[in-house]
């Protein structure tokens, strides 16, 4: 710099102002600078317009001296006043050592290029264009400087150059996406602010299509939501409401299926206000986009789901999330049901109006479908070109029953999460069923295991799910292709042992054992779905002692009562566990007596008019005999009171014990009940039923004398003329007029059965006793 020969055109006083301590001075300089630039444009001498610029570029503006720098930076924006309307000809000259001086460890250097560019920039207006990218990374910089004076200074600087690219229409959009899509991701909170106020300006200026690019700037803006200070959160909501009104307004140029991911994961963020807004959004995106979110449906769901089971502290993210869970169950559609080599694969164009029904292949593979649980590999999305393209849109049913499943097992998962999910699995049974009952046998054992939920709004769902898979004509399977193949009847944990009965079944196959000749109308899972659930009742006895008689009635309810009666006493006849037999036909009489839901029941019993009705009495009562009270009452249901009787003159050879003489009593009380109200009314009518009157003086001698004596007791004297309750040979040919319709039934074999019964069970019994005797010897010892 000492050389004059090397600064010339510049003069040694000019060099030396620059360098000077004193502002004033340097401001001189710049003057002097800014009218030999003048000359050299009106001599269009251009040469020494670069070589001016050089100098104060190179040995000033870079110089290691602070006041030479100074001097460089004010003497770059006069040669940018000079060149007016030209300066950007010298623009890449002139910004780049401004630039390389905003990294200057002096805040008061940094001022000075912050000053240097706006004046550099007001003059050139339009023409730093194409230069925004790197006048946008010093601001970005800038934005975050720790002095308050660079920090105004920039602010100004960042003012200018919004105003020029709102009035510009060459802006490069795209070469401008890049950038800020890494800068986005800053944690810095001017940095932030400054990100955010750029994209608001973009986004409010009519040439420029930033919604193109969102994908590409979505999750920033959502982490930047989730920024400590209110006044950036507030930006960040203000600039995502701007998006979303204009998806709302153009839904056609939308790119949903690139940001569907974007959305699963903010849906599940620890900040309320990340995940109530995603959480909107992505309402938004299933109204708008239909059916092109449904190869998202896995993650939505892993999002979605949990939410359910929000308290009133998150209401709102409660609602939406069960608006988004309610709008995404809706896309799935019968035509999903197509089997994929049943039909060409359909497409849809990508529109938000496009929910027409069409077909589609699964696209799932044999490799896929034994994936765990991993929400990453649930989100990914499957290839999607351009919006403006038809794409295909695909039902991937195993990623979403995977996530069903996952959410049912969980048994921290709230209430209305568990009922979502069953309502999930209703729907999909419904819509696909066919697709569905591939996952049947391994959803099968935890739906069986929800009936053990605390809830009974739980339980109901889960008793809808299943009655659908007992009863929907998809469960048809052809023979050698049944539930589980064989695996069905085979001891297992989650199955009754079920010993064959000889001579009851018309074959000891296993497809005599899956399709009870009892359910004509179930399918082939309604006797596997009996058959876990006895064992259900066998292995949790407080499930069937607190929710026993209300699974039982809702399954009457939701399907064909005969049809659970007669398959389950025909399971409980083969039942190697006596006690329970004992106590699970004591239920199932108590519910047959008892409910409402089975009036219909018991009118086709109580009269036993058609073969139909005959075959299921018989069918009860060979189960009804592991308890000898509930076959008394199954005779007095069906009048069969000469059978009754004979059945009470048994009792005597029967062990008596407590439990036993209980149950008399509760049917001395049962008598009582409207149920029995023709019973009682037949005790007018002591000619034609005299085995009835038999039958209850035979309860009658067996009751101790207790208040269930007295009650009988009291009954039995209203009946008129008791002399006649003597039968006589006048009175034979009439007893049985009411019976001829059942005529057909053996009896006598009927009580040789329940003999064989009971006499198992009073081994049973005494085998019992003697390990218990056993066993106390031992402690003794």
């Amino acid at each position: 710099m000492n050389a004059e020969r090397d600064l010339s055109p510049l003069t040694p006083g000019v060099v030396r102002a620059l360098t000077d301590k004193l502002y004033e001075k340097r401001k001189v300089a710049a003057l002097e600078i800014e009218k030999l630039v003048r000359e050299f444009v009106a001599q269009n001498n251009t040469s020494q317009i670069k070589h001016v610029i050089q100098i104060l570029s190179q040995e000033f503006a870079l110089s290691q001296h602070p006041h030479s720098r100074k001097g460089g930076l004010i003497g770059l924006a006069a040669c940018s006043i000079a060149l007016g309307k030209d300066s950007g000809l010298y623009l890449k000259e002139l910004i780049e050592p401004v630039l390389t001086c905003f990294n200057d460890a002096d805040s008061r250097l940094r001022y000075y290029a912050c000053e240097a560019l706006y004046n550099i920039v007001k003059v050139a207006r339009g023409s730093v264009l194409p230069h925004f990218n790197v006048l946008f990374d010093g601001l970005s910089k800038l934005a975050a400087d720790p002095d308050p004076n660079v920090k105004s200074g920039s602010e100004l600087l960042d003012r200018l150059l919004k105003d020029i690219v709102t009035e510009s229409n060459q802006f490069d959009l795209v070469g401008f996406i890049p950038l800020l899509r890494e800068r986005i991701y800053s944690n810095n909170q001017y940095a932030r602010q400054f990100i955010i106020s750029w994209i608001l300006v973009l986004e409010s200026v009519p040439d420029i299509n930033l919604l193109d690019y969102l994908p590409e700037i979505l999750d920033g803006l959502f982490q930047i939501l989730g920024d400590n200070s209110k006044e950036i959160r507030k930006m960040c909501e203000v600039a995502l409401g701007e998006f979303l009104k204009e998806i709302k307004k153009n839904p056609s140029t939308v790119k949903f299926a690139e940001m569907a991911n974007i959305l699963v994961i903010h849906c599940q963020a620890a900040d309320d206000l990340i995940q109530l807004t995603a959480m909107c959004w992505m309402r938004e995106f299933i109204q708008l986009a239909g059916r092109v979110m449904l190869p998202y449906s896995s993650g939505i769901l892993t999002a979605v789901l949990p939410c359910l089971s929000y308290d009133d502290r998150k209401k709102n993210i409660k609602e939406v999330a069960n608006v988004c869970n309610q709008s995404l169950m809706k896309l799935v559609i019968p035509e999903d049901d197509e089997m994929e080599e049943a039909k060409p694969s359909m497409t849809i164009p990508a529109e938000p109006t496009s929910e027409e029904s069409l077909s589609k292949p699964e696209a799932v593979t044999a490799g896929e479908s034994q994936n765990e649980l991993d929400v990453t590999a649930l989100n990914q999305p499957l290839f999607f070109p351009c919006s403006c393209e038809r794409v295909q849109v695909t039902l991937n049913l195993d990623g979403i029953v995977q996530v069903l499943d996952y959410h049912l097992s969980d048994t921290s998962i709230g209430m209305m999460t568990r009922i979502a999910v069953l309502k999930w699995l209703y729907h999909l049974y419904i819509k696909t069923p066919r697709k569905m009952f591939r996952h049947t046998d391994s959803l099968f054992p935890i739906l069986l295991r929800t009936l053990s939920d605390e809830s009974d709004e739980v339980i109901l769902k889960d008793l809808e799910l299943l009655a659908e898979i007992a009863s929907s004509p998809a469960g048809q399977t052809e023979e050698g292709h049944g539930p589980s193949d064989s695996s069905d009847v085979r001891p297992g944990p989650v199955e009754l042992h079920v010993p064959p009965r000889a001579g009851q079944l018309s074959s000891s196959s296993t497809k005599g054992l899956e399709c009870s000749p009892s359910t004509p109308t179930m399918n082939s899972y309604f006797y596997k779905f009996m058959i876990n659930l006895l064992k259900r009742f066998s292995s949790e006895r407080k499930l069937l002692e607190t929710r026993g008689a209300f699974i039982i009635r809702q399954l009457c309810l939701l399907l064909n009562a005969e049809n659970i009666f007669h398959s389950m006493a025909d399971i409980l006849l083969r039942e190697e566990d006596l006690k329970f037999a004992s106590t699970m036909v004591h239920t199932l009489n108590t519910i047959l007596l008892t409910s409402s839901e089975l009036f219909q029941l018991r009118n086709q019993l109580k009269d036993l008019k058609t073969p139909e009705s005959r075959n299921l009495f018989c069918c009860l009562y060979r189960s009804w005999c592991h308890n000898p009270v509930t076959t008394v009452s199954l005779c007095f249901l069906t009048q069969n009171y000469k059978h009754a009787y004979d059945l009470i003159q048994k009792f005597g050879d029967l062990e008596v014990t407590v439990d036993f003489l209980t149950e008399v009593d509760k049917l001395v009380q049962l008598i009582e009940c409207p149920i029995f109200t023709y019973l009682r009314l037949q005790l007018l009518d002591v000619k034609n039923n005299p085995y009835l009157i038999k039958a209850l003086y035979g309860l009658l001698m067996l009751l101790p004398q207790s208040s269930a004596f007295q009650l009988l007791s009291h009954r039995l004297q209203c009946v008129p003329n008791p002399e006649l309750m003597q039968t006589t040979d006048s009175t034979k040919p009439s007893t049985n007029f009411k019976r001829t319709a059942a005529s057909n039934i053996d009896y006598t074999e009927l009580l040789q059965h329940f003999e064989k019964v009971q006499n198992k069970h009073l081994e049973a019994r005494h085998q019992r006793a003697g390990r218990a005797e056993q066993l106390d010897r031992r402690v003794v010892l």
